[in-house]
């Protein structure tokens, strides 16, 4: 998926750094060689994929997500795993053309749901996934272990 200036296409290991570069406008001190493994990891796995927002010269956002496959009902459900800009290239567009890429991506699997979770203090975040269509559904617990 391509804009006039950016491109969205699959993550790759030559990226980490980037991307780590990314996660850490969202808090999370995510090495670049821990994204190395895990772009390694999931370039392998059929149900897992990195997406990244790409200009000529770095990458300005990037989104990860994983299918599961329901239970209950036929189809999977996709879940938005991660989705961060770049810290200074906020509300230029890029978030949506990931969330829209990996829409895409879930919808050409079958997927019938798609998912994201997002932190209780992100209300901005909270704001732009209502206005991706995106809804509060239920509540999700969770226990650490």
């Amino acid at each position: 998926m391509a804009t006039s200036t950016h491109l969205v296409r699959r993550g790759c290991v030559r990226d980490a750094a980037e991307i780590a570069a990314c996660m850490q406008s969202l808090g999370y001190g995510t090495t670049s060689e821990a994204i190395a493994i895990h772009l390694a990891h999931f370039k392998e796995s059929p149900r897992d994929i990195v997406l990244v927002c790409a200009e000529i010269s770095s990458l300005t956002g990037v989104a990860s997500a994983h299918a599961i496959p329901l239970f209950h009902q036929a189809g999977e459900l996709v879940r938005i795993t991660a989705l961060s800009v770049r810290q200074g290239r906020e509300r230029q567009g890029i978030g949506r053309y990931l969330v829209r890429a990996v829409e895409h991506w879930a919808l050409a699997r079958g997927a019938s749901r798609i998912e994201v979770t997002s932190g209780n203090h992100r209300e901005g975040a909270h704001q732009f996934y209502r206005a991706m269509g995106y809804g509060i559904e239920a509540r999700r617990f969770t226990k650490q272990l």
